[in-house]
């Protein structure tokens, strides 16, 4: 088959268009081995091919400029071949940044928009010659059809329009036989009523055209791939809730939020007209059995689910009465607490798990939806199971002190996992409480997607340095470093979040397949997800393994300064004096009050006079924190006199103004994170601190701008590619220029929040400046809620009342519900394409459901790194389905706005 590749781009001088494919002839995906294509004037490009087998591969358009290669955005196209012996295939080039990819993602295919219509049967009888219009239209609402009509018999002459066929939706096809037809054909795609077949809407502007195919007398297919129905509202907007599984509250949930509540989230959502559930990671998080394993952002396996989330109902009912009396009991003493009691509520689930496990098992592991689960997850699931029996059978998740098991090795996984084993019961109960939440979650995402809710996860940014995969994969992180986040007004001393950093370099040979994996696992429950810490992605904040600020931490990758550099900026470079903790005798009273000598006298030396160092043995901020840790371990709280030592000598050790590169074989350096704020920099001369100022700034805003765009390229193209989801990413923080270009380059939406501008200059963002292509929200789980901002500055809340919600007089002393309804209501008419509102700060605008118990309602202080995640709604989920009016209030704003989607 003659084949005719076709596609209009106006390119620049000594730019060449070329096409790539699967196929041998296209030079499989070998940009050497690629067919150039041939320039006819007026932006047309075109290459022909003879094609002499039946196949059907992939292909995709680059464009090169000197020895840059661009590929078109998009996914790859697909080819068929068809029983033609010439055939033109005409597309149109495709952008990267594109916000109309969001619509392709399986929020809005599998959802959203998925059409489930039998495939339109065509004349068995295929004409000579054919147009074969194909249009992808991934916006087509579940209520309408796609139609096309134009000015020709075979198109309806403008007045009857044909219905295209949806078996492939979001692409959309018809046949049409143009052996009688006049040139040039004018046409339009038109939108359907699904029940009338009427015109609902027709596409602006011009109509489309096709000049001629210049076929004589030969038989020929032409392949019209068009692009982007243009809407006359082309921004569609959502809303949606945003709120943990184990904040849920039902009647039937035993102490926290369970899978099955979702259900009833999801029959609130469609009630009120919201089309998004967000959660935060519901992934394994048990290392200690204790409340520290409530923080979910530091899970032991980024594939199995957390076992808290199992209804035992759903699980199944003991047979024994009196042991399932004793259970319902617990769960109605933990149901009618205000919060997770995470110790308990895991204590007795563990029980109840060993105890169906031991009544159902047999049973269980012969069904078939057993054996399919365990085969198809059997490369994770062994280890992970392993991994657990040796963490309860040596009492700790640090696997360096599991003796012969420390090392990994798949001997001794198939030795721990052998179902001969006498031990085998405490394997297997592994694989039969992720089989049960697996199919416990499957049951929730369907009940979702049939009622046209889409369900949003939330990818962590690190892993547990005590995790299955850094026992099993130790290669792909950097075990001996930590992860964080710099200074900033939530945590003044910077986070520090205990996780390895990743090992980019490592992690490329194989084209991330560990991301691939675990993105792939994630879309088999969620359409959406939020990539926790983007900036990650470009470069994290990096903190030594004895270190507890993130105050001395760097960024990596990052191009550190080298002392001639440094000294370019007219800076005489005193390593001691600048990279060695600056302690001096006239200010430790300040730091120590009552206690200074004592303080001089155990834990400092003094080598020269008013100069102190510290002694051996403190030298490290963890060794001082060690140092007081066996006061606390005894069961004692730490004296308030031990915690202004500990606190004060830790705080001694950020006194640096720059920071040695660990990774570089030469003398390099970071200048440390806000050193404008130590007694070191206080007391140098002014002209010395304007010089470091200008090297600071430089630095860190304008030297690694395209560096760091480039290693977020490297990265995020492969990454995002798996599992077809929608993809958001929470950017913020100290946002480097190129972050904005590279997310809107990928089509991933940012996250925008009143209270944390993105432009330094101002103090707070309006949601009507929101990009299109974002998120907008009135907080997070890192943040207070309204109300508890609302009240924690009133000053700033009086500012906030008069240039945000342009009102005059005093402001509120609470954040009364008309209030939050007007913060809500800006929010709701921003431009961005989704509005997510934490659950507590929407039940907010009703002064008779809103908890009277603000500060209670917070999730997290990032700066707390012992919190406890234990948040839940005070309103079962059955109240809030009874409240009308409140139901009815968010329902009218939602429609108001403009986020009411059509079905």
């Amino acid at each position: 088959m003659e084949t005719t590749f076709k596609i209009n781009y106006h390119t620049k001088w000594g730019e060449t268009l070329w096409i790539s494919g699967s196929n041998k002839s296209f030079g499989e995906w070998d940009k050497n081995s690629a067919l150039l294509m041939e320039y006819n004037g007026n932006g047309e490009w075109e290459t022909s091919i003879n094609i002499k087998q039946v196949i059907t591969f992939e292909y995709k358009y680059f464009l090169k400029r000197n020895n840059t290669i661009i590929w078109e955005g998009g996914n790859n196209r697909l080819f068929n071949f068809f029983k033609a012996p010439v055939a033109n295939i005409r597309d149109f080039w495709r952008s990267h940044s594109d916000s109309h990819y969001v619509f392709y993602s399986k929020a809005f295919t599998d959802v959203f928009m998925k059409h489930t219509l039998p495939e339109r049967k065509e004349d068995k009888a295929t004409p000579e010659k054919f147009i074969l219009f194909q249009m992808r239209a991934p916006r087509v609402p579940q209520s309408m059809l796609l139609g096309i009509i134009g000015n020709t018999k075979q198109l309806g002459n403008w007045k009857k329009p044909l219905i295209m066929n949806h078996a492939e939706f979001p692409l959309c096809k018809i046949r049409i036989d143009i052996s009688n037809i006049n040139f040039p054909v004018h046409y339009k795609y038109v939108l359907l009523d699904k029940r009338t077949k009427t015109i609902k809407e027709w596409e602006n502007g011009d109509a489309r055209n096709i000049s001629d195919i210049n076929s004589g007398n030969i038989s020929i297919l032409h392949v019209q791939n068009d692009e982007h129905f243009r809407y006359s509202n082309p921004y569609w907007k959502g809303a949606g809730v945003a709120v943990p599984v184990f904040s849920l509250r039902t009647e039937e949930s035993f102490g926290v939020g369970e899978f099955n509540d979702l259900k009833k989230m999801v029959d609130w959502c469609v009630l009120t007209g919201q089309k998004m559930i967000q959660v935060l990671p519901v992934n394994e998080t048990v290392a200690t059995h204790s409340w520290l394993d409530s923080y979910p952002y530091k899970s032991i396996s980024v594939l199995a689910l957390h076992p808290i989330y199992l209804n035992l109902e759903t699980l199944g009912i003991l047979n024994d009465e009196k042991l399932q009396d004793e259970f319902d009991l617990a769960k109605d003493v933990l149901n009618s607490k205000p919060y997770v009691d995470y110790v308990e509520v895991t204590k007795f689930k563990s029980q109840y798990f060993k105890l169906i496990f031991d009544q159902d098992w047999k049973k269980v592991k012969r069904t078939k939806a057993y054996k399919t689960f365990f085969e198809e997850n059997r490369e994770w699931l062994e280890p992970y199971a392993a991994f657990c029996f040796l963490r309860d059978r040596y009492k700790t998740c640090n696997f360096k002190e599991w003796g012969k098991w420390s090392d990994y090795s798949p001997e001794n996984i198939s030795m721990l996992t052998n179902p001969k084993a006498s031990h085998h019961e405490h394997i297997a109960v592994h694989y039969f409480i992720q089989y049960s939440l697996d199919k416990q979650l499957k049951e929730v995402v369907k009940y979702a997607h049939e009622h046209g809710v889409a369900l949003k996860g939330d990818i962590p940014i690190g892993i547990s340095p005590n995790s299955i995969e850094a026992w099993a994969q130790p290669q792909l992180f950097n075990l001996n470093k930590q992860a964080g986040a710099p200074p900033d007004d939530f945590a003044v001393l910077g986070q520090n979040w205990g996780f390895p950093t990743y090992n980019w370099h490592e992690m490329a040979k194989d084209n991330f397949t560990w991301w691939r994996k675990r993105l792939n696992m994630m879309s088999k429950y969620f359409d959406a997800y939020r990539i926790d810490h983007i900036l990650g992605f470009f470069r994290i904040w990096e903190i030594p393994k004895d270190t507890l600020h993130g105050l001395l931490g760097y960024f990596k990758p990052a191009i550190s300064l080298l002392p001639d550099e440094i000294s370019d900026y007219g800076i005489w470079f005193d390593e001691q004096r600048f990279t060695k903790p600056y302690i001096r005798g006239h200010f430790l009273h300040e730091i120590f009050g009552e206690y200074t000598d004592e303080v001089r006298m155990l834990y400092l030396d003094e080598p020269e006079y008013n100069v102190f160092e510290l002694k051996d043995g403190f030298k490290t901020q963890l060794g001082i924190y060690n140092h007081f840790t066996p006061e606390m371990e005894s069961g004692q709280k730490l004296s308030e006199k031990n915690v202004i030592i500990r606190d004060g000598l830790i705080s001694l050790l950020d006194e640096v103004l720059f920071i040695r590169d660990p990774y570089t074989d030469h003398l390099a350096y970071h200048p440390r994170i806000t050193l404008q704020y130590t007694h070191s920099y206080s007391e140098l001369d002014a002209e010395t601190k304007n010089k470091i100022d200008n090297l600071y700034i430089d630095f860190y805003y304008k030297r690694h701008e395209e560096f760091w765009e480039k290693e977020a390229m490297s990265k995020l193209p492969f990454i995002i590619n798996a599992g077809n989801m929608m993809v958001c990413g929470e950017d913020l923080g100290m946002i480097p220029e190129t972050v904005p270009y590279v997310m809107n380059e990928l089509n991933i939406l940012s996250l925008e929040i009143q209270r944390m501008p993105k432009n330094p200059n101002i103090e707070f963002a309006h949601p009507a400046d929101a990009p299109y292509m974002s998120v907008c929200t009135t907080s997070t789980h890192d943040m207070s809620t309204i109300r508890g901002w609302w009240e924690e500055n009133h000053e700033r809340t009086q500012r906030f009342y008069h240039t945000m919600l342009g009102h005059n007089g005093q402001a509120p002393y609470f954040a009364e519900p008309w209030i939050c309804k007007e913060i809500i209501n800006q929010h709701m008419h921003s431009p961005a394409m989704w509005t997510i509102f934490p659950i507590q700060d929407l039940v907010a605008m009703d002064g008779t459901l809103r908890w009277d118990q603000t500060d209670k309602e917070r999730i997290n202080v990032p700066s707390d790194e012992r919190n406890q995640w234990k948040y839940r709604m005070i309103l079962t989920l059955e109240e809030l389905l009874r409240a009308d009016e409140f139901n009815e209030m968010i329902s009218q704003m939602i429609r108001h706005s403009g986020r009411k989607l059509e079905v």
